[in-house]
């Protein structure tokens, strides 16, 4: 089995003190919460490295708080945070008055966060319509109460959509091409997708 680490300052990982925050390896219980079975490591590609080593085939690593009784306390990691803050500087793309009709507690809201987070862990930045790099393109999320959903688009950049370097014709394939791949993410990752605007968009709305 893979032995416990020793101390990293930026991890707060203590041995044999009372903190022991870290990754941990685990597997799951049937009749119970997961079960430690190595940890704590400062960081998740030790733990990672370490899975590869342990006997157990189904471990999985997890961050959180070690107890004195031998249970973890599930915390959000580095990692989580960092996410999180990423996702934030997103979502602060959108245009200033999106939220004015709906409010923090509606459905739609909580639907924009979804479709931004899954946009974005695939790789694909939201369009910043009012920010110094509004020019670079992204993906357009514009809540509309009225369909129950968000009309998403791609938005490319100035030099394909205004200055049109490349002409129009590459300009309307690629854009053509963009929604069809922002559309099939969304369904993938299980949302409802229909085609908004003769295709130039598509409604998004939550899964029936």
């Amino acid at each position: 089995m893979v032995s416990v680490v020793g101390v990293l300052p930026s991890s707060e990982v203590v041995v044999g003190g009372a903190v022991r925050r870290g990754w941990w390896l685990v597997v799951d219980e049937t009749d119970g919460p997961c079960r430690i079975v190595a940890g704590p490591f400062p960081d998740r590609a030790e733990a990672g490295w370490a899975a590869g080593a342990c006997e157990h085939e189904d471990v999985r690593a997890v961050y959180g708080v070690g107890r004195a009784d031998g249970g973890l306390d599930r915390r959000p990691s580095p990692e989580d945070w960092a996410w999180l803050a990423h996702l934030g500087e997103q979502l602060d793309r959108l245009p200033e008055d999106w939220d004015a009709e709906i409010t923090d507690d509606d459905p739609l809201t909580t639907l924009v966060v979804e479709v931004a987070a899954a946009l974005v862990e695939t790789g694909l930045p939201l369009h910043d319509a009012g920010g110094d790099g509004s020019e670079v393109g992204g993906v357009c999320l514009l809540p509309q109460p009225g369909l129950g959903g968000i009309v998403v688009a791609w938005r490319q950049h100035d030099r394909m959509s205004v200055d049109q370097v490349h002409g129009p014709a590459a300009d309307a394939m690629v854009q053509r091409v963009m929604n069809s791949a922002v559309a099939e993410v969304l369904q993938l990752r299980g949302f409802q997708v229909d085609a908004f605007g003769g295709a130039s968009g598509h409604v998004v709305r939550s899964a029936a």
